[in-house]
């Protein structure tokens, strides 16, 4: 292969990544042509995009974006997969799916540029999503509020609740 054809498939790869820098690394080529197939359209509905890549073109497609890529996770044949709303999301999905077909391996991930093994990416699809870290966080700042604002309303509520009482009590004592 001529280097301006390996530059033209480095180009068209970071294209198809532009500046993602969650991506799973799987191994599917032990699976028949009609499972990889369906789970491919499978993953497409669910927004998850696969691409099947040469190792040594995306090591160096991966480099230009600053991403790492040593390790043992670019050895043998490698899918690249991306999408969902967050590589939480995206561990979860492909986790599930490597539990159901034997065949399929995730080899492992890079998150945030950094690489990560198969183990780490069990561990990631185990946490809390963008979406729940941000709900936890928010609880927790607005939480000081609501106690502040708790104790504000405590002590005028109970002096509110008593005169409202004495008031209706001497209503009552008048009328009788």
């Amino acid at each position: 292969m001529s280097k301006v054809v390996k530059r033209m498939m480095i180009d068209d790869l970071r294209e198809k990544i532009g500046d993602r820098r969650d991506l799973l690394v799987l191994d599917t080529s032990k699976m028949d042509a009609l499972s990889d197939n369906k789970l491919r359209m499978e993953l497409r509905a669910k927004g998850i995009t696969l691409c099947t890549v040469k190792n040594s073109l995306a090591r160096v497609a991966l480099r230009e974006g600053d991403i790492e890529t040593e390790g043992s996770v670019f050895a043998g044949p490698s899918v690249l997969a991306w999408g969902c709303e967050d590589v939480v999301a995206l561990a979860r999905e492909l986790v599930s799916y490597a539990k159901k077909i034997e065949k399929f391996e995730i080899k492992g991930a890079t998150v945030d540029g950094q690489l990560v093994d198969s183990k780490g990416v069990t561990a990631i699809s185990k946490g809390p999503s963008r979406l729940e870290l941000i709900g936890q966080i928010s609880g927790l700042l607005l939480s000081p509020g609501a106690k502040l604002a708790g104790a504000l309303l405590g002590p005028g509520g109970t002096i509110a609740g008593q005169l409202k009482a004495m008031s209706e009590s001497e209503e009552g004592g008048d009328a009788a």
